[in-house]
């Protein structure tokens, strides 16, 4: 018996999880029906870095929200400077449209992205502290057909996965001329009911009371739904734009619900608000989220102009989206000798050349045991490759599904292939 100690294992960190294979595929082809709808509407790509100056979430996601007061990943670096990984994705574009200027650009101001951000928050799920969002985000167009189309876009996508049975919630934040009489009527309601809230909920009175709507405790929703509606104190700009969203909606014969609690969880909100829920998410009903935030970049230091987007979180929406039935066929080489080896490699090469999708193992094993395993691994075809058909410059074709097996030159094969593709 040896008396070497066994070495710990290391395993993911807590809120953080691997992406299998199996699994990346169904994660490809949402991400490729995201990128070919956003790309319909105009949108384009854009990358930012994972960290940012910690100062750029502070002022951007909002000094008074969870996020920046309980959930983000922040550390000093070796320069002395204090960075921390993104916990949403809008504050960093608004920093490289003023730093690029793309603004000045004829471009559109529309742009997409999908990657992966990071907030320290409880694992649950559908949610980690490393997840993945799909972010979409809109600059300089401040008609409410735009909130309405950014809306609808969010619908198609949906339908473009498979996800069926969402909700739309929508609802007004108000602005900065209406919102501050609100913000004192709501504030002055809350201290009434504060000893039956929550201390967080206590808290958020003197520092925003509109983050009382966010809270999950069921004794402060229910005093929630009896709190001041912001709807009911709208200046007339806000209440013309909210009436105009709802009725380019209608427009698009797009049901949805006004929610006056709906205020979402970051300070820069303006105006309107959305979100799609399904109630085969549990609690965590939300599957995207967003509305507009139309000071932000001023706030920056930028240009005056306003902004919409959305946010949608992958591993939440993969809950929802339903696999495939079937997966592309392909073909596996099934090789004997040397020189059979060297057939199949290149007729791999030129299979692939030609937009098929081909598996060559090269460990050795008998004939048998390479057809049993293109049967387990689900091979469309097999092309068999022995001494006799290397020596003749042919291939076995074999349908593994019928059993049927014809000998043919390359040529010939690619004809079968594709007639049959």
């Amino acid at each position: 018996m040896s008396d070497t100690p066994r070495k710990k294992r290391v395993a993911a960190i807590k809120g953080t999880h691997d992406i299998l294979p199996h699994q990346a595929r169904k994660w490809q082809r949402v991400e490729r029906a995201a990128l070919s709808l956003f790309e319909l509407y105009g949108y384009r790509e854009i990358r930012t870095p994972v960290f940012e100056a910690t100062e750029l979430f502070e002022k951007g996601t909002g000094e008074t929200s969870d996020i920046v007061m309980k959930e983000m990943y922040t550390f000093t670096d070796k320069g002395g400077r204090s960075l921390t990984l993104r916990p949403e994705y809008t504050p960093s574009i608004a920093r490289a449209i003023i730093e690029h200027r793309l603004n000045l650009l004829p471009d559109p101001m529309r742009y997409y992205f999908i990657g992966p951000m990071f907030r320290y928050d409880k694992p649950q799920k559908g949610r980690f502290r490393q997840f993945h969002q799909m972010d979409v985000e809109v600059f300089n167009e401040k008609d409410p057909a735009v909130d309405a189309e950014i809306v609808e876009m969010a619908a198609a996508l949906l339908e473009s996965v498979g996800v069926t049975g969402s909700e739309i919630l929508v609802n007004s934040v108000g602005c900065r001329a209406c919102r501050p009489d609100y913000l004192r009527e709501l504030r002055g309601a809350a201290e009434k009911s504060r000893s039956d809230l929550c201390p967080d909920c206590q808290r958020k009175i003197g520092t925003n009371p509109l983050r009382i709507f966010d809270c999950k405790v069921e004794t402060c929703r229910e005093i929630a739904r009896g709190l001041p509606k912001i709807t009911d104190l709208l200046c007339g700009e806000c209440e013309d734009h909210f009436s105009r969203f709802k009725g380019y909606l209608d427009l698009y014969a797009l049901p949805y619900t006004v929610e006056p609690l709906l205020v979402r969880g970051l300070d820069y909100y303006t105006k309107t608000t959305f979100e799609f829920i399904s109630t085969r998410l549990g609690a965590q009903d939300a599957i995207l989220g967003g509305g507009r935030y139309d000071d932000m970049m001023r706030d920056f230091g930028g240009p005056d102009i306003c902004g919409i987007g959305f946010a949608l979180g992958m591993e939440r929406l993969l809950l929802l989206v339903p696999d495939e039935e079937a997966s592309e066929p392909f073909l596996y080489v099934v090789w004997m000798g040397e020189e059979a080896r060297k057939a199949g490699m290149t007729a791999a090469r030129t299979l692939r050349r030609h937009g098929f999708e081909v598996w060559i193992e090269y460990k050795e094993r008998s004939f048998k045991n390479q057809l049993s395993r293109a049967s387990k691994l689900g091979a469309a075809w097999g092309v068999i490759i022995g001494e006799d058909e290397a020596g003749r410059g042919t291939y076995q074709l074999k349908n593994m599904a019928s059993g049927e097996q014809r000998e043919k030159t390359l040529e010939e094969l690619l004809s079968s292939l594709r007639i049959s593709d």
